[in-house]
């Protein structure tokens, strides 16, 4: 083996190591008693489940995952959707300073989004108040403002890869008597599947992950997200890092089985753009 490829196979097997160390370490701690919590070992010395246990017969865990569910899940399918019109626009179509707009949208992800946590609350509790039905604490106020943060995202990522699908095909198309919906539907949609499997994961993900907003927008069990509930092992008596543990690594598995579904998508649609040319 050359000196480059066992440099590369060291490498590799370091950047494993660093990116599982976390998940191995939550793994650990959720599978020791309190008694045995500051060990130093980083082996599991028993298989020890009563964290995993209290987790799931907690009487709010699954109202929880079911909640990130729907909101992170309906909040995807919405920015794909709408992401997917705004990007198509802005490739096809010459609008008078697209750049800037596209520009504009991308500015958006880079303001802290404390920044805009006040004013969303005033809005979520005050403006947007119709009879006994507000925005706050419910899971459609979610999943309409995560698209304020990930369909900027969106449209940046779909453009790029729309600008590397042919401008011949859509006027194939146009020739055959295609209109603009069926050009959208019939060929952009089916080559665009990877870029759009990328976009859907990667916002599936900022939306499960989202603490700020979830745990300041909501109170109640009807629409608090799975990752505010970490914070309820945390006590005036302590912290239960065990179940704390356990609760993390289990809220890392639908993540997963996500990203085990598109996973074969996920290379393909970073670099589908790249190709043009």
């Amino acid at each position: 083996m050359r000196r480059s490829g066992i440099a590369s196979f060291v490498l590799w097997i370091c950047l494993t190591i660093l990116t599982l160390l976390p998940v191995w370490w939550m793994l650990v701690v959720s599978m020791r008693p309190r008694v045995k919590l500051y060990s130093k070992s980083f082996l599991i010395d028993d298989l020890y489940w009563n964290n995993f246990l209290a987790v799931l017969n907690s009487s709010t865990f699954l109202q929880y995952l079911l909640n990130s569910l729907i909101v992170a899940t309906s909040n995807a399918a919405l920015v794909c959707a709408l992401g997917l019109l705004a990007a198509f626009g802005l490739s096809r179509y010459k609008i008078g300073g697209g750049d800037n707009v596209f520009f504009w949208l991308i500015t958006n992800r880079m303001a802290p989004p404390a920044v805009f946590l006040l004013p969303l609350f005033l809005l979520f509790t005050k403006w947007f108040v119709f009879g006994d039905f507000m925005l706050f604490d419910t899971k459609i106020g979610l999943i309409l403002l995560y698209c304020v943060f990930n369909l900027p995202f969106a449209v940046w990522l779909l453009k790029g890869m729309l600008d590397g699908i042919p401008l011949e095909l859509d006027e194939a198309a146009r020739v055959d008597g295609a209109t603009t919906g069926q050009v959208l539907s019939n060929v952009i949609l089916p080559l665009a599947r990877p870029g759009l499997a990328v976009t859907f994961i990667l916002t599936w993900i900022f939306a499960w992950n989202e603490y700020l907003f979830a745990a300041t927008l909501t109170s109640s069990a009807n629409a608090r997200t799975v990752t505010t509930a970490l914070a309820e092992y945390v006590s005036v008596t302590g912290t239960n890092w065990g179940e704390m543990a356990a609760m993390a690594f289990l809220t890392t598995l639908p993540a997963l089985i996500v990203l085990g579904f598109v996973q074969k998508h996920i290379v393909t649609g970073l670099t589908f753009g790249a190709l043009k040319g």
